[in-house]
């Protein structure tokens, strides 16, 4: 495969687009195709590219008995995952291989460096999927999906979500929204407890379960290269629902500083639970050492070891995958995130999984037109756990009223809005919740935490 240095692809992306907006003579195509480094047979493909006429790929493009998928599922998502592969091999013959890590961004990074990339990989953040797609290592999709049947089953903004530069780069196995709070009807019914339906009511609920000698939240961060995203989509939450849409997204622009009052304020919010006096059994340090899924289990044990845990609608999978014949809506439930402000009651975040192709063959081609279908979407939605923004997946596959109920709160938030630190800058993203470790360690640092982030988006948003 031939390499490109910058200049050259310059070249051939203008050549391109010469040739799309007006007629260039065939001899002169390929004298600046060969020009640019292409050989004769790759720029009479080009040239029939450009014209309209069927090019010669499918000979071309490798053939592969399996592809190797790397992601940073474990557990119920995992197995999910795994069941949408089996189908995947029945239907094409195509082995599937799943290398799944914690430290996702670590090992795709080293992977790279090493000019060793998996087929298919789950992307980190949105930030780092712009970047590889600038980097041109990842595959183009709209160059073969059927992309009229695309568009008819996803909404322009999730299309604009997973593109860069108006490509399509990434498809989105899953969606989730993160306004959720999880608890046990049963223990609720126990202590004599309801569903708070605003802040003040959450914290009321939360001392009065405290100073009856019960632990009211449960709450882990650890989350391997990237703890402290957990807290981070606290702070998010917390964030949309006092100050709204508009402000967070100045926020995530950094059209606003971080030593704002707001952000500072979102923070402290987030201490309120995280810091409470005996909210959470063993403290910040407990919170520090305990990984996000293991945390959301504290709950539903028996005696419940905590009443509450905050994060996003995948958490049932967790929790029904831990608990077999656990009964959703009488053993488990979540109650939406209260109301902060009244004028914006119901606003949301959350988010989709990306996943992109780094080498192009018939294994890979296949997967990822497979991944777009209702039929392989629906496979994880109809386990739980995962809302699909694939508008063909019908209400009937949504196992129970809960899955149901979190999908109708992403479509129908009053304002949704994609986690903050998912689209800031990637250096920026991981400072983000290195600060939010350090403030559940050192809350009195706070205003040198927020000083040092700041100092880092200045920087990130500078480059």
């Amino acid at each position: 495969m031939l390499v490109f240095d910058r200049r050259q692809r310059r070249q051939l992306d203008q050549l391109v687009e010469d040739a799309v907006g007006e007629h260039i003579p065939r001899r002169q195509f390929l004298y600046r195709a060969m020009a640019a480094g292409l050989s004769i047979n790759a720029a009479t493909t080009l040239l029939a590219a450009c014209q309209g006429e069927p090019a010669p790929q499918a000979s071309a493009l490798e053939k592969v008995q399996s592809i190797d998928v790397l992601t940073v599922w474990s557990g119920e998502e995992l197995e999910s995952f795994n069941m949408i592969n089996a189908a995947f091999t029945k239907k094409t013959g195509i082995k599937v291989n799943v290398e799944a890590t914690r430290d996702l961004l670590a090992v795709l990074t080293t992977r790279l460096r090493g000019n060793s990339p998996p087929d298919i990989s789950g992307i980190s953040s949105i930030n780092h999927f712009h970047e590889l797609a600038s980097q041109n290592k990842l595959v183009r999709l709209d160059t073969f999906l059927d992309m009229k049947q695309y568009q008819k089953n996803y909404a322009q903004a999730w299309i604009d979500f997973s593109s860069h530069d108006g490509k399509l780069y990434a498809v989105l196995p899953k969606a989730n929204t993160k306004g959720t709070i999880w608890y046990n009807p049963r223990a609720f019914h126990e202590v004599g407890a309801s569903v708070p339906q605003t802040w003040d009511e959450l914290i009321e609920l939360s001392d009065k379960l405290a100073s009856q000698g019960k632990y009211p939240w449960s709450l882990g961060v650890e989350s391997g290269a990237t703890s402290g995203w957990p807290a981070a989509d606290w702070i998010a939450e917390i964030y949309i629902n006092k100050y709204g849409p508009e402000l967070y997204d100045q926020w995530v622009a950094h059209k606003i500083p971080w030593t704002h009052p707001s952000i500072k304020d979102a923070f402290q919010t987030f201490g309120r639970i995280a810091l409470g006096k005996h909210y959470v059994n063993g403290g910040a340090q407990a919170i520090l050492a305990t990984n996000f899924q293991d945390a959301s289990y504290l709950p539903f044990e028996k005696p419940p070891r905590a009443y509450m845990y905050y994060l996003g609608d995948f958490t049932a999978g967790f929790i029904k995958h831990q608990f077999k014949g656990i009964k959703s809506g009488l053993d488990f439930n979540f109650f939406p995130f209260p109301e902060i402000n009244p004028r914006y009651k119901g606003s949301v975040i959350g988010g989709a999984d990306l996943m992109a192709a780094f080498k192009d063959n018939n294994g890979t081609r296949q997967f990822m037109e497979f991944m777009t279908t209702a039929e392989a979407q629906s496979i994880w939605v109809r386990r739980g756990g995962a809302t699909s923004v694939n508008s063909a997946v019908e209400k009937s596959v949504y196992p129970d009223a809960i899955a149901w109920a979190t999908a109708q709160q992403m479509t129908k938030a009053m304002a949704f809005r994609v986690s903050a630190d998912d689209l800031m800058p990637q250096g920026l993203e991981s400072a983000f919740w290195k600060g939010a470790l350090n403030y559940i360690g050192d809350p009195n640092q706070l205003d040198n935490i927020l000083n040092n982030l700041e100092s880092i988006a200045l920087i990130a948003n500078q480059s």
